[in-house]
Protein backbone atom coordinates (compact mmCIF):
# COMPACT_ATOMS: atom_id res chain seq x y z
CA UNK A 1 0.00 0.00 0.00
CA UNK A 2 1.67 3.69 -1.17
CA UNK A 3 1.96 5.81 1.77
CA UNK A 4 2.22 9.10 2.18
CA UNK A 5 4.44 11.48 5.23
CA UNK A 6 2.18 13.91 5.44
CA UNK A 7 -0.60 15.17 8.17
CA UNK A 8 -3.18 15.73 5.00
CA UNK A 9 -2.38 12.07 4.15
CA UNK A 10 -2.97 10.51 8.16
CA UNK A 11 -6.18 12.47 8.39
CA UNK A 12 -7.42 10.70 4.97
CA UNK A 13 -6.68 7.47 6.44
CA UNK A 14 -8.65 8.41 9.73
CA UNK A 15 -11.63 9.57 7.78
CA UNK A 16 -11.40 6.19 6.12
CA UNK A 17 -11.26 3.97 9.07
CA UNK A 18 -14.45 2.22 10.25
CA UNK A 19 -13.06 2.30 14.02
CA UNK A 20 -12.55 5.68 14.25
CA UNK A 21 -14.97 6.45 16.73
CA UNK A 22 -13.76 4.39 19.23
CA UNK A 23 -11.20 6.82 19.86
CA UNK A 24 -13.48 8.94 21.79
CA UNK A 25 -14.96 6.24 23.77
CA UNK A 26 -11.96 6.25 25.65
CA UNK A 27 -9.93 8.22 28.17
CA UNK A 28 -6.32 9.66 27.30
CA UNK A 29 -3.88 11.24 29.76
CA UNK A 30 -2.52 14.43 28.84
CA UNK A 31 0.99 16.43 28.74
CA UNK A 32 1.47 19.94 27.96
CA UNK A 33 -2.56 20.54 27.83
CA UNK A 34 -3.17 17.84 24.90
CA UNK A 35 -3.74 14.09 24.61
CA UNK A 36 -0.87 11.68 24.24
CA UNK A 37 0.39 9.80 21.49
CA UNK A 38 0.09 6.54 23.31
CA UNK A 39 2.29 3.53 22.13
CA UNK A 40 2.00 1.45 25.60
CA UNK A 41 -1.41 -0.29 25.02
CA UNK A 42 0.91 -3.75 24.62
CA UNK A 43 1.91 -2.41 28.91
CA UNK A 44 -1.55 -0.81 30.21
CA UNK A 45 -4.33 -0.08 27.60
CA UNK A 46 -6.28 2.76 28.50
CA UNK A 47 -9.67 3.03 29.80
CA UNK A 48 -12.59 2.83 28.67
CA UNK A 49 -15.02 5.40 29.04
CA UNK A 50 -17.73 3.26 29.37
CA UNK A 51 -16.19 1.22 32.14
CA UNK A 52 -17.16 3.49 35.10
CA UNK A 53 -20.46 3.42 34.61
CA UNK A 54 -20.54 -0.79 34.75
CA UNK A 55 -18.32 -0.64 37.56
CA UNK A 56 -20.86 1.96 39.34
CA UNK A 57 -23.72 -0.14 39.05
CA UNK A 58 -21.80 -2.79 41.18
CA UNK A 59 -21.06 -0.43 43.46
CA UNK A 60 -24.61 0.79 43.71
CA UNK A 61 -25.63 -2.71 44.17
CA UNK A 62 -23.58 -3.43 46.91
CA UNK A 63 -24.65 0.01 48.81
CA UNK A 64 -28.18 -0.95 48.23
CA UNK A 65 -28.36 -4.79 48.95
CA UNK A 66 -25.24 -5.70 50.43
CA UNK A 67 -24.47 -10.15 50.75
CA UNK A 68 -28.16 -9.95 48.90
CA UNK A 69 -26.30 -9.22 45.35
CA UNK A 70 -24.74 -12.62 44.95
CA UNK A 71 -28.33 -13.16 43.82
CA UNK A 72 -30.55 -10.34 43.51
CA UNK A 73 -28.41 -7.64 41.60
CA UNK A 74 -29.25 -6.83 37.63
CA UNK A 75 -26.06 -8.64 36.93
CA UNK A 76 -25.85 -11.62 39.84
CA UNK A 77 -22.60 -11.47 41.63
CA UNK A 78 -22.28 -15.40 42.00
CA UNK A 79 -22.68 -15.92 38.32
CA UNK A 80 -21.13 -12.81 36.73
CA UNK A 81 -17.92 -14.16 35.47
CA UNK A 82 -20.13 -16.20 33.09
CA UNK A 83 -21.06 -13.76 31.02
CA UNK A 84 -17.62 -12.50 30.06
CA UNK A 85 -16.77 -16.35 28.76
CA UNK A 86 -19.02 -16.25 25.56
CA UNK A 87 -17.09 -13.41 24.14
CA UNK A 88 -14.03 -14.19 24.99
CA UNK A 89 -13.68 -17.22 23.30
CA UNK A 90 -14.55 -15.49 20.49
CA UNK A 91 -11.42 -13.51 21.30
CA UNK A 92 -9.03 -16.33 21.57
CA UNK A 93 -10.57 -19.23 18.96
CA UNK A 94 -12.13 -20.83 21.93
CA UNK A 95 -15.09 -22.68 22.78
CA UNK A 96 -17.40 -20.93 25.75
CA UNK A 97 -17.12 -23.94 27.93
CA UNK A 98 -12.82 -24.02 27.34
CA UNK A 99 -12.88 -20.16 29.47
CA UNK A 100 -13.18 -18.92 32.08
CA UNK A 101 -11.90 -15.55 34.24
CA UNK A 102 -10.33 -16.12 37.49
CA UNK A 103 -7.38 -14.59 39.51
CA UNK A 104 -4.37 -12.90 37.60
CA UNK A 105 -2.23 -14.32 35.14
CA UNK A 106 0.87 -15.77 36.45
CA UNK A 107 -1.15 -17.38 39.52
CA UNK A 108 -2.96 -18.82 36.71
CA UNK A 109 -0.30 -20.31 35.09
CA UNK A 110 1.05 -21.82 38.62
CA UNK A 111 -2.82 -23.40 38.77
CA UNK A 112 -2.53 -24.59 35.37
CA UNK A 113 0.78 -26.32 35.92
CA UNK A 114 -0.90 -28.39 38.61
CA UNK A 115 -2.66 -29.84 35.84
CA UNK A 116 0.20 -29.65 33.39
CA UNK A 117 3.34 -30.67 34.57
CA UNK A 118 3.33 -33.68 36.06
CA UNK A 119 7.09 -34.65 35.89
CA UNK A 120 8.25 -38.29 35.93
CA UNK A 121 12.26 -39.95 36.55
CA UNK A 122 12.31 -39.93 32.90
CA UNK A 123 9.51 -37.07 31.49
CA UNK A 124 10.14 -33.94 33.28
CA UNK A 125 11.79 -31.17 31.08
CA UNK A 126 10.02 -27.94 30.05
CA UNK A 127 11.18 -26.07 26.89
CA UNK A 128 10.42 -22.30 26.50
CA UNK A 129 11.91 -19.69 25.10
CA UNK A 130 15.30 -18.12 26.38
CA UNK A 131 14.84 -14.73 27.76
CA UNK A 132 11.04 -15.19 28.61
CA UNK A 133 8.96 -12.95 30.38
CA UNK A 134 11.01 -12.91 33.51
CA UNK A 135 7.40 -13.51 35.56
CA UNK A 136 7.50 -16.88 33.38
CA UNK A 137 10.79 -17.30 34.26
CA UNK A 138 10.54 -17.39 37.82
CA UNK A 139 7.18 -19.36 37.40
CA UNK A 140 9.11 -22.02 35.61
CA UNK A 141 11.89 -22.25 37.89
CA UNK A 142 9.95 -22.18 41.40
CA UNK A 143 7.61 -25.49 39.52
CA UNK A 144 10.63 -27.21 38.78
CA UNK A 145 12.29 -26.64 42.44
CA UNK A 146 8.81 -27.12 44.45
CA UNK A 147 9.00 -31.03 42.33
CA UNK A 148 12.46 -31.59 43.57
CA UNK A 149 14.58 -31.03 40.24
CA UNK A 150 17.34 -28.32 38.99
CA UNK A 151 16.38 -25.99 36.83
CA UNK A 152 19.61 -26.55 34.69
CA UNK A 153 18.39 -30.02 33.91
CA UNK A 154 14.79 -29.74 33.65
CA UNK A 155 14.23 -26.34 31.83
CA UNK A 156 15.74 -26.04 27.94
CA UNK A 157 15.38 -22.58 26.72
CA UNK A 158 15.18 -22.13 22.60
CA UNK A 159 17.25 -19.67 21.54
CA UNK A 160 17.81 -17.37 18.73
CA UNK A 161 20.21 -17.68 16.34
CA UNK A 162 23.73 -15.82 16.12
CA UNK A 163 23.14 -12.39 14.78
CA UNK A 164 19.10 -12.84 14.72
CA UNK A 165 16.37 -10.88 17.15
CA UNK A 166 13.67 -13.66 16.48
CA UNK A 167 13.11 -17.07 16.52
CA UNK A 168 12.61 -19.81 13.56
CA UNK A 169 9.68 -22.28 14.25
CA UNK A 170 11.74 -24.60 12.76
CA UNK A 171 14.76 -24.48 15.67
CA UNK A 172 11.74 -24.41 17.96
CA UNK A 173 10.26 -27.80 16.38
CA UNK A 174 14.14 -28.94 16.54
CA UNK A 175 14.16 -28.78 20.27
CA UNK A 176 11.12 -30.27 20.64
CA UNK A 177 12.42 -33.38 18.72
CA UNK A 178 15.77 -33.38 20.36
CA UNK A 179 14.48 -33.33 23.77
CA UNK A 180 11.62 -36.11 22.84
CA UNK A 181 10.49 -38.37 25.27
CA UNK A 182 11.85 -36.41 28.11
CA UNK A 183 9.99 -33.35 27.70
CA UNK A 184 7.23 -32.89 30.11
CA UNK A 185 6.05 -29.19 29.22
CA UNK A 186 6.17 -26.41 25.98
CA UNK A 187 5.49 -23.63 27.90
CA UNK A 188 6.17 -20.25 25.36
CA UNK A 189 5.11 -16.61 25.07
CA UNK A 190 2.66 -16.56 22.14
CA UNK A 191 3.73 -13.26 21.53
CA UNK A 192 7.26 -12.15 22.86
CA UNK A 193 6.83 -9.09 24.72
CA UNK A 194 10.57 -7.88 23.84
CA UNK A 195 10.63 -8.32 20.09
CA UNK A 196 6.65 -8.14 19.50
CA UNK A 197 7.00 -12.14 17.24
CA UNK A 198 4.09 -14.28 16.93
CA UNK A 199 4.97 -17.40 17.59
CA UNK A 200 3.37 -20.62 14.94
CA UNK A 201 1.61 -22.12 17.48
CA UNK A 202 -0.41 -24.11 15.34
CA UNK A 203 2.63 -25.70 14.45
CA UNK A 204 4.50 -25.55 17.54
CA UNK A 205 1.57 -27.41 19.61
CA UNK A 206 1.53 -30.20 16.96
CA UNK A 207 5.06 -31.08 17.43
CA UNK A 208 4.93 -30.75 20.94
CA UNK A 209 2.06 -33.14 21.46
CA UNK A 210 3.25 -35.38 19.07
CA UNK A 211 6.16 -36.56 21.71
CA UNK A 212 3.92 -36.83 24.45
CA UNK A 213 4.06 -33.64 25.98
CA UNK A 214 1.55 -30.83 27.10
CA UNK A 215 1.94 -27.22 25.09
CA UNK A 216 0.68 -24.28 26.63
CA UNK A 217 0.56 -20.73 25.90
CA UNK A 218 0.95 -17.13 27.88
CA UNK A 219 -0.91 -14.83 25.63
CA UNK A 220 -0.09 -12.00 27.75
CA UNK A 221 0.69 -9.94 24.66
CA UNK A 222 -1.67 -12.22 22.51
CA UNK A 223 -5.07 -11.86 23.82
CA UNK A 224 -7.11 -8.81 21.50
CA UNK A 225 -3.93 -8.44 19.59
CA UNK A 226 -3.84 -11.07 17.28
CA UNK A 227 -5.86 -14.28 15.68
CA UNK A 228 -5.73 -17.23 18.58
CA UNK A 229 -7.38 -20.33 17.26
CA UNK A 230 -6.63 -22.58 20.80
CA UNK A 231 -9.75 -25.18 20.34
CA UNK A 232 -8.22 -25.51 16.37
CA UNK A 233 -4.62 -25.75 17.40
CA UNK A 234 -5.82 -27.98 19.98
CA UNK A 235 -3.57 -26.30 22.72
CA UNK A 236 -3.82 -27.87 25.98
CA UNK A 237 -4.28 -24.99 27.94
CA UNK A 238 -3.71 -20.58 27.59
CA UNK A 239 -3.23 -17.73 30.27
CA UNK A 240 -3.78 -14.31 29.47
CA UNK A 241 -4.06 -10.57 31.41
CA UNK A 242 -6.42 -8.45 30.65
CA UNK A 243 -4.99 -5.13 30.99
CA UNK A 244 -2.99 -4.77 28.16
CA UNK A 245 -5.02 -4.72 25.05
CA UNK A 246 -8.31 -5.89 26.48
CA UNK A 247 -8.15 -2.34 28.42
CA UNK A 248 -9.80 -4.14 31.83
CA UNK A 249 -7.36 -2.01 34.21
CA UNK A 250 -4.25 -2.37 36.21
CA UNK A 251 -3.64 -5.68 37.81
CA UNK A 252 -7.14 -6.98 36.69
CA UNK A 253 -8.31 -10.74 36.04
CA UNK A 254 -6.36 -13.34 34.01
CA UNK A 255 -8.67 -15.00 31.89
CA UNK A 256 -7.65 -19.16 30.74
CA UNK A 257 -8.25 -21.54 28.29
CA UNK A 258 -8.38 -25.76 28.88
CA UNK A 259 -9.05 -27.84 26.00
CA UNK A 260 -12.71 -29.14 25.71
CA UNK A 261 -10.07 -33.18 26.21
CA UNK A 262 -9.00 -32.10 29.49
CA UNK A 263 -13.00 -30.97 30.92
CA UNK A 264 -14.48 -33.81 33.28
CA UNK A 265 -11.21 -35.68 33.06
CA UNK A 266 -11.23 -37.26 36.38
CA UNK A 267 -7.83 -38.26 36.68
CA UNK A 268 -6.47 -34.69 35.95
CA UNK A 269 -4.95 -33.04 38.89
CA UNK A 270 -6.10 -29.90 39.96
CA UNK A 271 -5.78 -27.46 42.78
CA UNK A 272 -9.70 -27.12 44.02
CA UNK A 273 -11.90 -24.37 45.91
CA UNK A 274 -15.84 -23.83 46.23
CA UNK A 275 -16.48 -21.85 43.37
CA UNK A 276 -15.15 -24.78 40.87
CA UNK A 277 -18.00 -26.95 42.10
CA UNK A 278 -21.20 -27.75 40.22
CA UNK A 279 -23.46 -24.92 40.79
CA UNK A 280 -26.79 -26.08 41.36
CA UNK A 281 -24.79 -28.08 44.84
CA UNK A 282 -22.55 -25.31 45.57
CA UNK A 283 -24.41 -23.80 48.49
CA UNK A 284 -25.31 -27.54 50.04
CA UNK A 285 -21.47 -27.32 51.12
CA UNK A 286 -20.93 -31.21 50.55
CA UNK A 287 -17.89 -32.15 51.69
CA UNK A 288 -17.44 -33.96 47.38
CA UNK A 289 -15.87 -31.88 45.44
CA UNK A 290 -18.14 -32.41 42.28
CA UNK A 291 -16.53 -30.15 39.47
CA UNK A 292 -17.98 -27.85 37.15
CA UNK A 293 -18.31 -29.36 33.32
CA UNK A 294 -16.21 -26.26 31.85
CA UNK A 295 -13.26 -24.49 32.83
CA UNK A 296 -14.47 -23.11 35.74
CA UNK A 297 -14.03 -26.17 37.57
CA UNK A 298 -10.45 -24.76 38.13
CA UNK A 299 -11.88 -21.82 40.11
CA UNK A 300 -10.97 -21.21 43.39
CA UNK A 301 -12.60 -18.49 44.66
CA UNK A 302 -15.47 -16.16 44.22
CA UNK A 303 -15.02 -14.08 41.28
CA UNK A 304 -13.35 -10.44 42.18
CA UNK A 305 -16.55 -8.63 40.89
CA UNK A 306 -14.73 -4.93 40.96
CA UNK A 307 -12.22 -6.44 38.98
CA UNK A 308 -13.98 -8.55 36.51
CA UNK A 309 -16.58 -5.60 35.73
CA UNK A 310 -14.18 -3.36 34.04
CA UNK A 311 -13.13 -6.18 31.57
CA UNK A 312 -16.50 -7.05 30.69
CA UNK A 313 -17.12 -3.34 29.64
CA UNK A 314 -13.99 -3.53 27.65
CA UNK A 315 -15.55 -6.61 26.14
CA UNK A 316 -17.95 -5.47 24.82
CA UNK A 317 -16.35 -3.15 22.44
CA UNK A 318 -14.87 -6.77 21.72
CA UNK A 319 -18.93 -8.17 20.60
CA UNK A 320 -19.17 -4.46 18.72
CA UNK A 321 -15.91 -4.68 16.29
CA UNK A 322 -14.74 -7.99 16.39
CA UNK A 323 -10.98 -9.42 15.77
CA UNK A 324 -11.24 -9.26 12.21
CA UNK A 325 -11.78 -5.61 12.07
CA UNK A 326 -9.27 -4.74 14.83
CA UNK A 327 -6.92 -7.02 12.95
CA UNK A 328 -7.37 -5.06 9.59
CA UNK A 329 -6.94 -2.31 11.23
CA UNK A 330 -3.77 -2.89 13.11
CA UNK A 331 -2.13 -4.35 9.87
CA UNK A 332 -2.79 -0.74 8.26
CA UNK A 333 -1.39 1.37 10.95
CA UNK A 334 1.32 -0.88 11.99
CA UNK A 335 2.50 -0.64 8.17
CA UNK A 336 2.02 2.76 8.74
CA UNK A 337 3.96 3.17 11.32
CA UNK A 338 6.74 0.71 9.99
CA UNK A 339 7.01 3.61 6.67
CA UNK A 340 7.09 6.33 8.63
CA UNK A 341 10.01 5.20 10.80
CA UNK A 342 11.97 5.02 7.25
CA UNK A 343 10.72 8.22 6.47
CA UNK A 344 12.43 9.86 8.97
CA UNK A 345 15.69 7.47 8.68
CA UNK A 346 16.12 8.83 5.84
CA UNK A 347 16.36 12.33 6.91
CA UNK A 348 18.39 11.92 9.97
CA UNK A 349 21.92 10.97 10.56
CA UNK A 350 20.70 8.44 13.31
CA UNK A 351 19.29 4.56 11.94
CA UNK A 352 16.57 2.76 13.26
CA UNK A 353 16.12 -0.98 13.31
CA UNK A 354 12.88 -2.95 13.52
CA UNK A 355 13.78 -6.38 15.03
CA UNK A 356 10.46 -7.41 15.17
CA UNK A 357 9.80 -9.94 12.64
CA UNK A 358 7.40 -9.79 10.10
CA UNK A 359 4.99 -12.26 12.33
CA UNK A 360 4.18 -9.56 14.28
CA UNK A 361 0.63 -7.62 15.95
CA UNK A 362 0.71 -4.21 16.98
CA UNK A 363 3.96 -3.78 18.41
CA UNK A 364 7.40 -2.48 16.19
CA UNK A 365 10.63 -3.03 18.54
CA UNK A 366 13.08 -0.07 17.41
CA UNK A 367 16.64 -0.29 17.87
CA UNK A 368 18.07 3.22 18.32
CA UNK A 369 21.37 3.40 16.77
CA UNK A 370 23.13 6.34 17.36
CA UNK A 371 20.98 7.39 20.01
CA UNK A 372 20.36 6.65 23.75
CA UNK A 373 17.75 6.99 26.48
CA UNK A 374 17.98 10.99 26.00
CA UNK A 375 15.55 10.53 23.05
CA UNK A 376 13.03 8.75 25.15
CA UNK A 377 13.23 10.71 27.81
CA UNK A 378 12.40 13.46 25.03
CA UNK A 379 9.61 11.89 24.10
CA UNK A 380 8.30 11.15 26.96
CA UNK A 381 8.07 14.96 27.94
CA UNK A 382 6.44 15.48 24.46
CA UNK A 383 3.44 13.89 24.78
CA UNK A 384 5.02 10.26 23.34
CA UNK A 385 4.30 7.57 25.98
CA UNK A 386 6.24 4.56 24.79
CA UNK A 387 8.46 2.18 26.66
CA UNK A 388 12.18 1.53 26.87
CA UNK A 389 13.94 -1.61 26.76
CA UNK A 390 17.67 -2.05 27.78
CA UNK A 391 20.30 -1.87 25.88
CA UNK A 392 18.80 0.44 23.26
CA UNK A 393 14.67 -0.76 22.40
CA UNK A 394 11.68 1.68 22.13
CA UNK A 395 8.74 -0.55 21.86
CA UNK A 396 5.53 1.12 20.07
CA UNK A 397 2.32 -0.58 19.96
CA UNK A 398 -0.24 0.92 18.23
CA UNK A 399 -3.50 0.10 19.54
CA UNK A 400 -6.25 -0.50 16.86
CA UNK A 401 -9.24 0.42 18.99
CA UNK A 402 -7.67 4.19 19.93
CA UNK A 403 -4.56 5.41 17.98
CA UNK A 404 -5.31 6.69 14.85
CA UNK A 405 -3.01 7.44 11.77
CA UNK A 406 -2.61 11.32 12.57
CA UNK A 407 -0.82 10.05 15.89
CA UNK A 408 1.32 8.15 13.49
CA UNK A 409 2.27 11.25 11.54
CA UNK A 410 2.77 13.62 14.66
CA UNK A 411 4.76 10.69 16.25
CA UNK A 412 7.30 10.63 13.23
CA UNK A 413 7.59 14.74 13.75
CA UNK A 414 8.32 14.20 17.14
CA UNK A 415 11.04 11.62 16.57
CA UNK A 416 12.65 13.67 13.95
CA UNK A 417 12.57 17.08 16.32
CA UNK A 418 13.72 15.12 19.01
CA UNK A 419 16.96 13.29 17.11
CA UNK A 420 18.07 17.14 15.70
CA UNK A 421 17.63 18.94 18.94
CA UNK A 422 19.86 15.96 20.90
CA UNK A 423 22.89 15.85 17.87
CA UNK A 424 22.61 20.28 18.09
CA UNK A 425 22.73 19.83 22.29
CA UNK A 426 25.91 17.10 21.87
CA UNK A 427 27.82 18.99 19.05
Amino acid sequence: MPFENSLAYAQQLDQQDPLRNYREEFHFPEVNGKPVIYFTGNSLGLQPKRTEAIVAEVMTDWAKLAVEGHFYAEKPWWDYHERLAAPLAKVVGAKTAEVSVMNTLTVNLHLLMVSFYRPTPKRFKIICEEKAFPSDQYMLTSQVKFHGLDPKDAIVEVKKRDGEHHWRTEDVVAKINEVGDELALVLIGGVNYYNGQVFDMGTITKAGQAVGAFVGWDLAHGAGNIELKLNEWNADFAAWCSYKYMNSGPGNASGVYINERHLNNPDIPRFEGWWGTKKETRFLMKPEFEPMENADAWQLSNAPILSVAPYLASLTMFEEVGMPALIKKRDTIVAYLEYILHEIDAEVSSSFEIITPEDRGCQLSVFLHGQGKSLFDYLMKNGVITDWREPNVIRLAPAPFYCSYEDMYRFGQLLKKGILALEKENS
